[in-house]
């Protein structure tokens, strides 16, 4: 059977299975100009429009192998730190007590990333490779050190943004260093592996986060276990990776005017104040405070400013701001934002909360709590490798934006209905299935498609516009989910407690997860109603993951049904 589909704005056209490209607009596949797609200019990046056989990888084997050795356990690692914390969070309260700061425990890794990935992206096209990638991991492994060691909880929160600013760079490096290194043939398949590796470390954090945790060693071992990892990484960095500069006519000075340094504020602004307003709001300050109100009225204004500095060109220009404004003028990239924003939300509020639900409910320890997460995780990362598999083999995308939200949906929902106290851990493995295929299904999808829908130079847009989409996303949801799980929470853990002498920190020391004299010193009856209370506080955290899977079913309604030739992307 024949079939043709057309691009919104012509410029693709598949017929018979087959899709070429239109005038003027190269296959996101066969680049004439490939060296853009990372956003460099290096005369060593392959021409993948060249005779295979004319190109050379600039490595011999077995330093090409030491090489994506350290690549791939920086991807682990990147993805291990944005879940580690997910199981740690009661033992940090039992060492430091501040539980009004809790949640920025787990905020605070994405939130440093989001708010620096724009700017590394643009980085990574005018300073040396090798050498930005090698200072983002450096930075990245200080933040974990101090972590570690932090001497209080306000230490250990800046360790966490401090990090997340490093392993957002590292990240990036990781994609450029292989997109430079590879050709159109291979680069699906490295790339692929890269997004692999990224979301196993993001589903295995709570399980190795949790074990140290439960373990002589502490909980500070699930951040100095980065040190230690980082000694394999830095001698190839330093030695085996090689120099590529982009901009080698530019000095120093010259290339630092050319970041978006305005942009770049308001960006991490927006996000500081959006976090804050909804994490301190209810839990520590009342939500008609002067405070909570001023963190949500700067949060608008830094978002408007952010808006209108990227649209106007405000000190800075169109080659160099950070966001790529334009693209909210394309309705496939806007969708595809969309999608990647609700699949992020559907893969990370599980992880955070599967195991608290055991906690309170089994009295698992952390290593037992995050073990329930195996079914979850399995079919995450079986999801995640069928639709790398096959999407790019048979090329239609839109059907996999479509199936993942229904799985999504119907777990999701299921949970929300169903769950309590006494529910039985079969079905919770059964919701966490579904959701699993939901999320995985499409969790690399949007940076295989969205290439195709640019012009090759923009390609490194294209990637950075989708990898805020998934941070921003699990920023977003993070921080709505812990609000409505301390607010919710707290009311109905007091409502179960009036009148027996607690005060409000001991019921969020509860909450935390933290060791609290709170349910020894109450009878069986009142200790039950404080878990329900708990217990409908995390369902209704679910809300946020019905909700998602909602909008990403309808982003893929409107989305066109044409059949591309793609890449497979690697998320992160």
């Amino acid at each position: 059977m024949t079939s043709s589909t057309t691009s919104e704005k012509g410029d693709l056209k598949a017929e018979s299975g087959t899709t070429t490209p239109a005038p003027g607009r190269k296959s996101p596949s066969i680049l004439e100009d490939p060296e853009k797609d990372a956003g460099i200019l290096s005369p060593s990046v392959p021409n993948d429009s060249a005779p295979q056989e004319e190109w050379t990888r600039p490595y011999t084997p077995w330093r090409w192998v030491l090489v994506l050795v350290a690549l791939y356990l920086a991807a682990f690692l990147y993805g291990l730190d944005n879940t580690i914390v997910a199981d740690v969070q009661g033992p940090v309260i039992e060492t430091f007590g501040n539980v009004d700061k809790i949640g920025w425990l787990g905020i605070g890794f994405p939130l440093g990333s989001i708010a620096t990935l724009a700017t590394f992206g643009k980085a990574y096209s005018i300073f040396d490779i090798k050498w930005l990638f090698n200072g983002s991991l450096i930075m990245f492994i200080a933040g974990s050190a101090l972590c570690g060691g932090a001497p209080s909880m306000t230490a250990l929160i800046i360790g966490r943004v401090w990090a997340g600013a490093g392993g957002s760079g590292m990240y990036l490096g990781i994609l450029n260093i292989l997109t430079i290194n590879t050709n159109s043939i291979e680069r699906s398949m490295y790339m692929s592996g890269c997004g692999l590796v990224w979301g196993i470390g993001c589903i295995l954090g709570p399980v190795i986060g949790g074990s140290f945790a439960d373990s002589s060693a502490t909980w500070r071992w699930a951040f100095y276990i980065n040190l230690i990892l980082y000694g394999i990484l830095c001698p190839v960095g330093i030695f085996f990776i090689r120099s590529i500069n982009p901009q080698p006519d530019k000095t120093f000075f010259n290339k630092l005017r050319h970041i978006d340094w305005v942009g770049s504020f308001l960006n991490a602004g927006l996000y500081t104040f959006f976090a804050s307003a909804f994490t301190f709001g209810g839990a520590v300050y009342a939500w008609n405070d002067g405070k909570t109100i001023a963190f949500i009225v700067l949060f608008a204004v830094f978002l408007i400013a952010f808006a209108l500095q990227q649209t106007y060109m405000v000190f800075t220009t169109f080659e160099t701001r950070i966001f790529p404004i334009d693209f909210i003028k394309d309705r496939t990239l806007v969708l595809l934002y969309i999608a990647q924003s609700a699949a992020a939300t559907s893969l990370f509020i599980p992880i955070y909360y599967t195991p608290l639900f055991f906690q309170f409910t089994r009295g698992d320890s952390g290593t037992d709590s995050a073990v329930r997460l195996l079914p979850f995780i399995f079919l995450v990362i079986a999801a995640i490798l069928l639709n790398g598999f096959l999407m790019p083999r048979f090329g239609y995308y839109m059907p996999w934006f479509l199936v993942a939200p229904i799985f999504t949906l119907v777990g999701s929902a299921s949970y929300y209905a169903l769950v309590d106290a006494s529910i039985s851990a079969g079905k919770i493995y059964g919701f966490g299935v579904l959701m699993g295929i939901g999320a995985g299904l499409s969790q690399q999808s949007s940076y295989s498609v969205a290439p195709t829908q640019v012009e090759p130079h923009r390609i490194s847009d294209a990637l950075n516009f989708i990898n805020s989409a998934q941070i921003g996303g699990f920023v977003i949801a993070l921080t709505l989910t812990s609000s409505i799980f301390q607010n919710i929470g707290f009311s109905h853990v007091s409502a179960a407690l009036a009148g027996r002498g607690f005060t409000p920190a001991d019921i969020h020391l509860a909450l935390a997860g933290a060791k609290s004299d709170l349910f020894a010193d109450v009878p069986d009856s009142v200790r039950q109603a404080v878990i329900d209370g708990i217990v409908k506080s995390i369902g209704n955290g679910y809300i946020l993951v019905i909700t998602a899977a909602a909008v990403g079913l309808i982003a893929a309604l409107c989305m066109k049904r044409e059949k591309l030739f793609m890449e497979v992307g690697a998320g992160g």
